[in-house]
């Protein structure tokens, strides 16, 4: 595989190039003059209403910290007592309620009864957001961190490389670039059923040449055609859901220590970004009433790919992950509401101003993510809960 070319490689996302096109630059620093919010502490401005089938018998055993780092505790002048904050999510569901909050004491226990009702979705961004990585590749992170940025963008690459390797390899996107969809399931009513443990995607005719998305026989689009579109989207999310916690079980035995090793580089070369950015992941996976969903603009299964790599699986279900390459963040947002209803209470999370715009669009609170210090603060208003 070529990194290069696949660095360019097109209709990867709805904002250019790469498919980030909604992501502020960094290096403007959006959060560094925020609109004015009446009743916010210092450090809590950016919160405000607006084949290809795997070995089945892996040797490898499943990884659930690979690495370890040492965290800054938040900044004092971020800690706050809950009469400081003029406005939190506690108001919406104020309003929801007919005035009465709703109760939280049960929260502590991560495995909720089957009749559980969700108390708040959030909806987060990928890149930037949760993790650095298209801000390596264009050296906006190095200028704006001052760190080296050929190293930096060389790390970014390699990590690209890795993408789309293991979305190659196990994850169809060879087949699938062209054929994105917005939800793993979307294309679920196409498909019969039929038992595809010793089915053979390389030979069922979905792909007729490389380079050409066609069947040989019949027409894109048409019932059969669509039938083996639904296969190879029920075994991506078969895939998912047996190894999103054990990657290094479909990594190639030579290349587990090198993802280990890129693992390492790039936390280094982020100050601990994602690490940072999974404490808060955590802390709302860990409550039974609230879950965290994905609205990334990068394509579907490239997506699925990177929360393999960056060791994301645990905290997005995969039917909780949806790509606004093709429809934007405001209809991706809208999507999530049909969902899940509105008598639950919605936060974004992110660092751009498609999903700061999608959010006002929804009446959403939104907290931006331009900085550590964001992280570290979102992560303080959870564990205080605040949100």
């Amino acid at each position: 595989m070529e990194t290069v070319a696949r660095c360019f490689r097109p209709n990867i996302g709805a904002g250019g190039g790469y498919g980030y096109g909604g992501h502020a630059s960094l290096s403007a620093g959006p959060n560094m003059n925020p609109p004015t919010q009446d009743g916010y502490p210092p450090g809590y401005s950016p919160y405000y209403q607006g084949g290809y089938y795997p070995n089945n018998n892996p040797a490898a055993a499943v990884i659930t910290s690979p690495i370890t780092y040492q965290l800054q505790e938040p900044p004092p002048e971020q800690t706050v007592g809950p009469d400081s904050m003029k406005y939190t999510v506690d108001d919406l569901d104020r309003r929801k309620s007919g005035g009465k909050a709703k109760s939280r004491n049960n929260r502590k226990n991560p495995s909720p009864g089957p009749d559980a009702q969700l108390e708040r979705v959030f909806v987060w961004d990928l890149d930037e957001t949760i993790i650095i990585f298209h801000s390596l590749l264009t050296s906006s992170f190095a200028q704006r961190y001052g760190k080296d940025a050929s190293a930096t963008c060389a790390l970014g690459l390699r990590m690209e490389e890795l993408i789309f390797n293991l979305a190659d390899t196990h994850l169809f996107f060879n087949d699938l670039e062209e054929c994105d969809q917005v939800h793993i399931d979307d294309v679920s009513s196409d498909d019969n059923g039929q038992d595809l443990s010793t089915y053979n995607f390389a030979t069922d005719g979905f792909r007729s040449t490389p380079g050409n998305v066609c069947m040989a026989t019949g027409v894109r689009g048409g019932v059969d055609w669509m039938r083996k579109l639904a296969f190879r989207y029920r075994r991506i999310k078969e895939i998912y859901e047996r190894y999103a916690n054990n990657v290094q079980a479909i990594l190639p035995a030579h290349g587990r220590d090198a993802w280990l090793q890129l693992r390492g580089d790039l936390e280094s070369v982020t100050d601990n970004w994602l690490t940072l950015a999974m404490k808060s992941l955590n802390l709302i996976h860990q409550r039974p009433n609230c879950v965290n969903v994905l609205a990334t603009t990068t394509q579907l299964v490239p997506a699925l790919a990177k929360l393999f790599l960056y060791g994301l699986g645990e905290v997005f279900s995969i039917d909780n992950v949806y790509s606004a390459t093709k429809i934007g963040k405001e209809s991706c947002f809208e999507r999530i509401i049909q969902r899940f209803g509105r008598n639950v209470t919605y936060v974004a999370v992110g660092d751009g101003r498609d999903e700061e715009q999608a959010a006002k669009v929804h009446n959403m609170p939104f907290w931006r993510i331009s900085s550590h210090s964001d992280l570290m603060a979102l992560h303080h208003a959870l564990e205080q809960d605040y949100l």
